[in-house]
C-alpha cells in the first residue's frame, strides 16, 4: 500500500472517465448553501462529455431533491439525472399494496408519500415500518428511539430504511439521519431493509440512467464515484467495484485537519481499502 496524497483539481484524476456518480450533501452542498467550485466542476466534466448522476440517499423522490438543488443555486446543467434512495424505498412501497405502513420521520419527508396512497398504521397495527429520519432531529438522537424499536421487534416488524447515513451536515452540525434508527434496530436484532449507499440497488440503478443518457452501457472502469462518507460512498464504490475520490470537507473533516498526505498505516485505519485519491474540496 503507497502513501495517499490530495489532488487539487478533479482534471487530474478523470483521464478515461465516462461517468460519475456523486453524492449530494457534503460534496455539492451542505444543506444550508451550494458549494459554487463543486458545481462548477461536475459542470465542466459534462462540457467535456461525460455524464453526473447524483445519487442520494435523501428520503424523497428524485424530484424533490432537484428542487431542493434548485433553491440552494445549484443549477440543472450541473448533473444529468438524480437518483434517491427515497425512490427506490417508494417501489418497496409500491410492490406492497395494501400492507399496513407506519411512516417514521420528519413532515419535511412527506413528498416521499406522495402518489402511493400509503395504508398508514400506528405501530401496534402495522406490517412494516419505513424510516426516513427522526420525528426532530435538531433535538433528538436515536436513542429516544430505543423504546419504540423495542416495541417493533416484539412484533418482529421489517423496517425499511429509506436513507442509510448515520450523520450528514447542516451547515456546521451533524444531525442524525434514518440510517442511525435503522442501525439501533438492527443491534437490537431487528430485520432492516436499506435503500441507498453503500448498497447495490442504487448503483445499478444509477448507472441505468447513465446508459440511458449516454445511449450505451459504460464500463465499470470508466465511472468513478465521489462522496465524503467512509461507510456510505466509498464502501458502496468498492463495493460496486468502482474507484472513489474521497472529499475531506464533509462529515470526517475534523479527521482530515492539517494533514496533507497519509501513511499506509494511517490509510489502513481511516479506510481499510484507500479511495482513488483524496480532495478537500471538489473542484475543477
Amino acid at each position: 500500500m503507497t502513501t495517499l496524497r490530495f489532488v487539487e483539481t478533479l482534471r487530474e484524476i478523470i483521464d478515461g472517465v465516462e461517468v460519475i456518480l456523486s453524492d449530494i450533501w457534503g460534496v455539492v452542498h451542505n444543506g444550508l448553501e451550494a458549494f459554487p467550485e463543486a458545481c462548477a466542476a461536475l459542470h465542466a466534466f459534462r462540457q467535456r462529455g461525460g455524464t453526473v448522476i447524483l445519487i442520494t440517499n435523501a428520503p424523497r423522490p428524485a424530484d424533490s431533491v432537484q428542487r431542493q438543488l434548485r433553491k440552494l443555486g445549484v443549477a440543472d446543467d450541473t448533473y444529468d439525472a438524480i437518483v434517491s434512495s427515497g425512490d427506490l424505498t417508494r417501489h418497496f412501497v409500491a410492490g406492497h399494496p395494501g400492507k399496513r405502513i407506519f411512516w417514521l420521520g420528519p413532515e419535511t419527508d412527506g413528498s416521499i408519500h406522495r402518489g402511493l396512497d400509503p395504508v398508514s398504521a400506528p405501530l401496534e397495527q402495522a406490517d412494516y415500518i419505513v424510516c426516513t429520519g427522526l420525528f426532530d432531529d435538531e433535538t433528538e438522537t436515536p436513542e429516544d428511539y430505543r423504546d419504540m424499536m423495542q416495541q417493533a421487534l416484539a412484533r418482529k416488524l421489517p423496517l425499511i430504511c429509506a436513507n442509510p447515513d448515520i450523520v450528514v451536515e447542516r451547515g456546521d452540525r451533524l444531525i442524525y439521519c434514518a440510517g442511525a434508527i435503522a442501525e439501533l434496530y438492527r443491534e437490537l436484532g431487528g430485520e432492516v431493509i436499506f435503500y441507498g449507499k453503500p448498497h447495490r440497488p442504487i448503483y445499478e440503478r444509477a448507472m441505468e440512467l447513465a446508459t440511458e443518457r449516454r445511449g450505451r452501457p459504460t464500463s465499470l472502469d470508466r465511472v468513478l464515484a465521489i462522496g465524503d462518507s467512509v461507510r456510505t460512498d466509498l464502501t458502496g464504490a468498492l463495493g460496486f467495484g468502482i474507484d472513489c475520490l474521497f472529499v475531506t470537507r464533509g462529515i470526517h473533516s475534523e479527521e482530515f485537519e492539517g494533514i496533507d498526505q497519509l501513511d499506509p498505516a494511517s490509510v489502513k485505519e481511516l479506510f481499510g481499502h484507500p479511495p482513488r485519491a483524496l480532495m478537500r474540496e471538489l473542484r475543477w
